[in-house]
């Protein structure tokens, strides 16, 4: 039986829209968001995100933050006793370890892409100054190719992150987050600035809002769908975890708004800034997974007071990957820790050694292991399709499915904190929108539709 009669709090709600926030901003939105704005087109991508976001992201963060509450456990201990008390299988715990293997995967491979980060920060501190786009490509591919280095970064980016999960709830979890979640705002309305007085805010203002009804399509209305489920840390375990630390006196609607508005901000923000400097310089926009590693600094290098900016942009997205690592690590921590009566620096220690030895794997299949495949793929592919393209989508149907066909409805009623009109809403959306909307994402993403 999960140890759950003693758990630990957030201090208060906005200490959990912090963590949650921290754990839903990362680098889907200073990465991800932008480069998939550019290839999908513009303004059309953006209109449709916001609309999944309002339509589909939020009820289910909603859902999750509901279940982890009511099960104050982690994901399977929640799921179990949920299950129990709703008189249904106890097979549902599998949506707890579905998280868990998912956040120990994406970890793996998530880890080694913030150890690019990390390595193009103390680039930055160098200066991009004189590189052209030709020697910015060599430099990347030069990385790539340095087994040495990627498994240097992506050692202390664990180091980093394990170390806040060991503090614990309140004492790392929630005091690293109190720090870099203003840090990442306060940075990025320097960006802002910048891009407004020195680049062409304008221009990336036409291009993420100026609508055209024309460049919506069904690939655009897809792309914008899965990434606004993906972009919230949905189906990961992270979200439930969170959600059984927080108090009962709390407004679980009210929250998700906040938490979804400011994760949306952070990636719109993000956007006007990249853009700004991107058009400032006469680059291309639809550069693609290579904008903030290739495309980025060569604009820094073209810009007056590049330098500066190109140092608090890559400080940005380590701030965003960090936070987003933290909330990776603790569910399998708290599971741990509740239902085998691990120490809490026995299980962060241990997890983090598996993560670290996965992403050494990671890190070779870019060069040593190269030519090493499993169906066809390197494990960094391979991890990534795994997790985004099934296990994610896996979780967050079957949280669908639980919380509006499974769960008792006034257990629902009553955690949710909704009546009336707003209740039957959003319970409408959760039992049917939810799931249809969750299937054509993972149609899509495994290439059968769009």
């Amino acid at each position: 039986m999960e140890q759950t009669s003693v758990r630990t709090h957030w201090s208060s709600r906005w200490a959990f829209m912090l963590v949650t926030i921290g754990s839903a901003v990362g680098l889907g939105n200073i990465w991800k968001f932008p480069f998939m704005t550019g290839t999908n087109g513009g303004s059309a991508f953006v209109l449709v995100y916001l609309a999944c976001i309002a339509a589909i992201g939020v009820p289910l963060l909603m859902a999750e933050s509901m279940l982890g509450r009511r099960g104050q456990s982690n994901p399977v201990g929640t799921m179990r006793s949920l299950a129990d008390e709703a008189g249904a299988s106890r097979a549902w715990q599998v949506i707890g370890l579905i998280g868990i293997l998912g956040s120990v995967l994406i970890l793996s491979f998530y880890s080694v892409v913030a150890g690019w980060v990390l390595d193009y920060t103390l680039r930055a501190v160098e200066g991009f100054q004189g590189m052209d786009k030709a020697a910015l490509g060599a430099a990347f591919g030069d990385l790539l190719a340095s087994p040495g280095r990627l498994i240097l970064w992506h050692s202390l980016f664990m180091v980093l992150s394990a170390g806040v999960v060991l503090g614990g709830v309140t004492g790392g979890i929630e005091r690293a987050n109190k720090i870099m979640m203003p840090a990442l705002f306060a940075i990025l309305l320097v960006l802002l600035g910048y891009g407004a007085v020195a680049a062409d805010l304008s221009a990336a203002f036409r291009f993420l809002f100026h609508f055209e009804p024309q460049a919506i399509s069904g690939k655009v209305v897809l792309a914008a769908m899965g990434h606004a489920f993906f972009t919230l840390s949905l189906g990961m375990g992270a979200i439930i975890t969170y959600g059984s630390y927080l108090g009962r006196e709390v407004s679980i609607p009210r929250t998700s708004l906040v938490i979804a508005g400011a994760d949306t901000l952070v990636a719109l923000l993000a956007g006007l800034s990249i853009f700004s400097f991107v058009f400032a310089q006469g680059l291309e926009p639809a550069a693609g997974p290579g904008l903030i590693l290739q495309t980025l600094p060569l604009a820094f290098a073209g810009m007056p007071g590049g330098h500066v900016i190109g140092v608090l942009f890559f400080v940005l997205v380590v701030f965003a990957a960090w936070t987003s690592a933290i909330s990776l690590i603790e569910p399998a921590t708290s599971w741990l820790v509740e239902h085998l009566g691990w120490s809490r620096r026995a299980a962060v220690l241990s997890l983090a050694g598996l993560i670290w030895l996965l992403g050494i794997a990671v890190a070779l299949s870019f060069n040593a292991w190269e030519g090493f495949k499993i169906f066809g793929l390197g494990l960094f592919d391979l991890f990534d399709a795994l997790t985004s393209k099934f296990l994610m989508p896996v979780a967050g149907l079957l949280i669908a499915v639980f919380t509006a066909w499974v769960m008792k409805r006034e257990h629902v009623r009553e955690e949710i904190g909704l009546s009336g009109g707003a209740f039957a809403l959003w319970f409408t959306v959760v039992r049917y929108v939810s799931p249809v909307a969750i299937l054509l994402i993972f149609l899509h993403v495994i290439g059968l539709l769009g």
